[in-house]
């Protein structure tokens, strides 16, 4: 291979470039220059960008041009080499009319690994048909500041909920034969105040313990085969020029034989936004010493600056050539190397969202659904009511499931709108936007159809109230008036994602206030004014403060709540706030239905906090595995307590946790069983997401004093129960000590059984945590949940250094 050809395949080359999706993409552009196609990639060509995922484009015709263009590249430059197609696919492939599925932080809400391991077998398939190789997904950033605007592309906030579901992704991906690409390796999520792109202030030991684990987990257990460098820099250093990241870390200690991809334009923005650089071939030079085989989505470093520099005698070309040997090395796996690659039949009849896709997305979206609240109401208390209320109605129930025969307003932004319920990096909002004349090119009910198809036009009635960002009041009367008149009122507000100001929330959609934007709080309050019960419906991309709608506005903690009996509460007189809020994070093209079916009955919620709910924006970093000194304490008067706490959720049952057994002693290099007999103590069948946590009593750096080391989700009838075991690796207690070794410590540890993080002992409302005021007392919230007492366990032996071999997942099983 001359220089020249071993360049041209460690690029991408971007077709059909429209909008902006990618940061700083208009003045990162690089132009044609009026050449075509055959004279860019006469020396070949290492990937195709988004060959269907930057514009709209029919599938059946795309493929039939790629098939052309591949079998060119063969024919026609001399090596002979096809390209390596790449897309988007975090909710999906991210293509004209290619299902969409709900987004990352609702696959963490759903607690299930094997459902999502389902849907990226989907999606592979439907990738692999096209002609695409490379998936960019999974997102293993862990959740720290809801601010940031890609939280709704993270999994969530706890480490091992994020690396369990992402290496399920990665497996249903890859089985598909596509390789997924883990990202944004490494840090990206702590980036100062929640700013895209900003610093890391991440010392090593929160890197090693908190962002690497997802990466280990999906890498060892998952077999994922490509990695992405994060844009941000960690303590002055851009890990797009960080070796001891992407080489050290990432090959020699982790043994990652695969192939490192840039984040768009991140080799080029070594020069233009870190300043570390004085030009391309700089920039160039540091992100392939550092261990970026890949510049993406074009060859704006890598191919001249790149050459010159070698040529110049500046930059050895054993690094091009170990880069190109990663490249051919993945092309020859994909079968990209066959000889009969590309020469049969492009496909026809292209269906990208088949029965199967629709029955997953659905399926996904109902176990993301959370229930954060549901109060008893009065029946016949709403200003309509009595319009569908039964002489034998009960004096006072949950307002969900809805009473047949009642009357409905849904109202809100996000009510009625297709786009609300789909992610940032869904193609309706990633690049539809753009093109606003052409439909989405699927099915997709919004909220108010799938209310009409589910009740009938008659009990429906609907006013939008408000846009979801601005000032405008003027349809808050017409929201008002259908409010009044009818039995409940379903008010859906939340987010509109998109890009780089393009939306409320999604990348380069950070945000300095956690309040929902503009006056959607001030429409539930005009509708919760009305006295007809409301129910709020957040279809969001992040976790907003809205104590106001579960506590109350201006209502102390706990006042005007009574506990009811299945863990829900009685709004008092004067208690002005919604009877029921349902949290939605972009539950996809099923979204509407899946709704529509909690609301109404059809179906029971079992999805629960991927994330805690926060108290305030000034309250923000927050982690629930927070040291003592993490939390409210007596030496501070902040309170950073959530107002929902991590594993939080309610049902239309209730569940118990009795007879909890543990394994008195484990060797620090073994594995403990933990046992607990899960009873559905109500009326209605339901899933429960049994969460099993631990503390490490002492440590020889300070440790977090709640830990979830694994989790089941569990079915069961009305008054059914059954067995749950675990099987847990003690190296769930494992951290970076105080020589940067990753140990188990031998020593005592607790272990209980838990419907949340903030509920540590059995039954009843459980305290999420104290608040100390100025002048004042400590002040408890009290939020329904139960739990087992917990269990000590004995670690004994000698201080273990854990290795890769050693197991990492917890094992469950039910009898």
């Amino acid at each position: 291979m001359t220089l020249d050809e071993k360049a041209a395949q460690l690029v991408g080359y971007w077709l059909d470039q429209t909008g902006v999706v990618a940061p700083m993409q208009g003045e990162m552009a690089a132009a044609a220059d009026g050449r075509t196609l055959a004279d860019i990639t006469r020396d070949g060509i290492g990937q195709f960008t988004r060959v269907y995922g930057t514009r709209p484009v029919e599938p059946d015709d795309r493929a039939a041009w790629l098939w052309a263009e591949q079998r060119r590249l063969k024919r026609e430059t001399r090596l002979g080499i096809p390209a390596l197609v790449h897309e988007e696919c975090l909710t999906g492939l991210a293509a004209w009319k290619a299902a969409t599925f709900p987004t990352p932080l609702a696959w963490g809400a759903a607690f299930d690994p094997d459902l999502v391991e389902q849907v990226g077998a989907a999606i592979g398939a439907s990738m692999r048909q096209l002609g695409v190789h490379q998936g960019l997904a999974p997102v293993l950033d862990v959740v720290r500041d809801p601010r940031w605007g890609r939280v709704d592309e993270c999994i969530g906030e706890d480490p091992y909920l994020v690396g369990t579901v992402g290496t399920a992704y990665v497996r249903g991906l890859q089985s598909a034969g596509v390789d997924a690409t883990l990202k944004h390796f490494l840090g990206y999520s702590a980036s100062q105040a929640g700013r895209n792109h900003a610093p890391v202030h991440a010392g090593p030991r929160e890197v090693a313990d908190v962002y690497l684990p997802p990466f280990v987990m999906a890498l060892r257990d998952g077999g994922a085969r490509s990695v992405m460098n994060s844009y941000a820099e960690i303590d002055g250093v851009p890990v797009a020029a960080n070796g001891e990241l992407l080489t050290g870390l990432l090959r020699d200690e982790l043994g990652f034989d695969g192939t490192v991809v840039a984040d768009y334009f991140s080799v080029a923005f070594l020069e233009v936004m870190h300043g570390i650089a004085a030009d391309r071939g700089e920039a160039a030079a540091l992100a392939l010493e550092a261990g970026i085989d890949v510049e993406l989505p074009t060859g704006d470093a890598y191919l001249a600056p790149l050459v010159e520099r070698v040529r110049a005698g500046l930059l050895d070309e054993r690094l091009v050539d170990r880069a190109v040997l990663r490249v051919l090395r993945q092309k020859e796996r994909l079968g990209l190397l066959d000889p009969q690659a590309f020469e049969d039949e492009p496909p026809t009849g292209i269906d990208l969202d088949t029965p199967l896709h629709r029955s997953l997305a659905k399926q996904l979206a109902a176990r993301s659904l959370v229930l954060l609240s549901n109060d008893d109401v009065v029946a016949g208390a709403g200003a309509g009511a009595g319009a569908g209320a039964g002489a034998g109605a009960p004096a006072a129930a949950p307002v969900l499931p809805l009473r047949p025969g009642a009357s409905v307003a849904v109202i809100g932004p996000n009510a009625d709108r297709a786009e609300a319920l789909q992610g940032c990096y869904s193609f309706a909002n990633h690049v539809l936007a753009s093109h606003p004349d052409l439909p989405l090119g699927f099915a997709i009910p919004t909220v108010r159809e799938a209310m009409v198809d589910a009740l009938g036009d008659d009990a429906v009635r609907f006013a939008a109230g408000c846009a979801v960002t601005g000032s405008d009041r003027a349809g808050f009367a017409d929201a008002v008036a259908v409010a009044a008149a009818s039995d409940v009122a379903v008010v859906v507000v939340g987010d509109q994602a998109g890009l780089f100001g393009r939306g409320t929330v999604g990348e380069g959609n950070d945000t300095e206030s956690l309040d929902l934007p503009g006056v959607q709080r001030s429409l539930v309050e005009a509708v919760v004014a009305t006295g007809t019960p409301t129910v709020v419906v957040l279809l969001t991309g992040r976790p907003y403060a809205i104590g106001w709608a579960l506590d109350g506005a201006g209502v102390e903690a706990g006042a005007g709540v009574a506990a009811g009996p299945a863990g829900a509460s009685r709004v008092a007189a004067g208690a002005r706030r919604p009877a029921a809020v349902v949290q939605a994070f972009f539950p996809g093209e099923e979204g509407g239905t899946a709704i529509a079916d909690l609301l109404t009955g059809a179906a029971s919620p079992s999805g629960r906090l991927p994330v805690s709910l926060p108290r305030a924006a000034g309250a923000q970093p927050y982690t629930y595995l927070h040291p003592r000194l993490g939390g409210p304490s007596d030496v501070t008067a902040a309170d950073s307590t959530p107002i929902r706490p991590f594993g939080f959720g309610l049902g239309y049952t209730t569940f118990a946790y009795e007879e909890l057994m543990v394994d008195a002693s484990v060797p620090s290099d073994g594995l403990f069983d933990a046992s607990v007999t899960v009873r559905n103590t109500g009326a209605h069948a339901g899933e429960d997401v049994v969460q099993l946590y631990g503390h490490d009593v002492y440590g020889s750096v300070t440790r977090p004093e709640v830990q979830l080391l694994g989790y089941a989700r569990v079915a069961l009838a009305a008054g059914e129960s059954t067995r749950v075991r675990f099987r847990v690796p003690v190296q769930r207690f494992a951290f970076t000590d105080r020589r940067m070794r990753r140990v188990v410590e031998p020593g005592d540890v607790q272990v209980w059984v838990a419907s949340h993080a903030a509920a540590s002992r059995p039954g009843g409302p459980v305290p999420a945590g104290g608040i100390v005021a100025s002048g004042g007392g400590s002040v408890r919230r009290p939020v329904p949940g139960s739990a087992t007492e917990r269990a000590t366990v004995d670690v004994t032996g000698p201080v273990h250094e854990v290795t890769l071999d050693d197991p990492r997942m917890v094992e469950w099983t039910v009898a």
